[in-house]
C-alpha cells in the first residue's frame, strides 16, 4: 500500500518504499531456488539472476534478515524466505472485499494465489441485479447497498474497487464508513480520503501511456 513513510523492520532498520518494490521479487526467486534444490544463496547471485545493483540487494536483504548471511556461503534460503514473509506480513492472512464484479473483479475474484500473499478476498459486491445472489469462483456477491454494514460485521480492513470512474468516490466512501483502512483502487480517479487511509492506485492508463511512450521514442527515435 501507498505510504510516504519509511517501514522500521524488527531488527530497527528502515526499509524504503522502493526497496519494499523489490522484496516481493526475492521472495518468487527464492522459492524457485528451492524447487531447483538449492540451500543458500548470496546477495551477489540474487541481484545478477534479477538484473538488480548488487549494493541494493544486500542493503535490502540486509534490513530485512533476522539471520544473516554467512561468509562465502550467504543466507539459508529457508531462513530468508521466512523473515520476508514474516516482513511482508505473509504469514497472516488478511481479508478484503470487492467491489464491482464485472470483467477485472472477476478476474481478480479468481486468482488463486492471493492467498500465498497474505491476502484473502471473503466477499464481492455488485449493483446488478443479474449478478448478485450468485457466487464467483466459490465468492457469494452481495447488493452494493449492503457494502457498509456487512463489511462493517464482518471487520474487513482491506477494499477493493473495480468499479467505473464515476462511482468510485462513493464506493470508497462507504468502505471507509465501515471500517476499512486501506484501499486497493483499480478505478481511474484520485480517491479522496482520510489521512489515516492508505490506497494503492493501479492505473492502467498511466501504465499504458508509459509503454506507450517508451515503444515511441524507440521506433522513432
Amino acid at each position: 500500500m501507498n505510504t510516504n513513510k519509511n517501514n522500521n523492520t524488527g531488527n530497527g532498520n528502515f526499509v524504503s518504499k522502493q526497496a519494499i518494490k523489490r522484496i516481493p521479487f526475492y521472495l518468487n526467486y527464492l522459492k524457485a531456488a528451492v524447487i531447483d534444490g538449492k540451500q543458500s544463496i548470496s546477495a551477489p547471485v540474487i541481484a545478477k539472476a534479477l538484473n538488480l545493483n548488487e549494493v541494493l540487494v544486500r542493503k535490502d536483504l540486509a534490513a530485512i534478515s533476522r539471520h544473516g548471511g554467512k561468509p562465502k556461503i550467504g543466507y539459508d534460503i529457508s531462513d530468508l524466505i521466512l523473515d520476508i514473509e514474516d516482513f511482508l506480513g505473509y504469514e497472516n492472512v488478511d481479508e478484503a472485499v470487492l467491489v464491482g464484479a464485472g470483467h477485472l473483479g472477476k478476474a481478480l475474484l479468481s486468482y488463486r494465489r492471493f492467498e500465498e500473499y497474505g491476502l484473502e478476498i471473503v466477499a464481492a459486491f455488485d449493483s446488478d441485479p443479474a449478478i448478485i445472489g450468485s457466487e464467483i469462483h466459490g465468492k457469494k456477491v452481495f447488493s452494493a447497498e449492503r457494502i457498509t454494514d456487512l463489511t462493517s460485521r464482518l471487520s474487513v480492513r482491506i477494499g477493493i474497487i473495480t468499479v467505473p470512474a464515476e462511482e468510485a468516490q462513493s464506493v470508497c466512501d462507504k468502505l471507509v464508513e465501515a471500517g476499512v483502512l486501506a484501499i486497493w483502487n483499480f478505478a481511474p480517479v484520485h480517491l479522496i480520503v482520510p489521512a489515516n487511509i492508505m490506497v494503492q492506485n493501479e492505473d492502467m492508463a498511466e501504465s499504458l501511456a508509459i509503454l506507450s511512450r517508451y515503444l515511441s521514442e524507440k521506433v522513432n527515435g
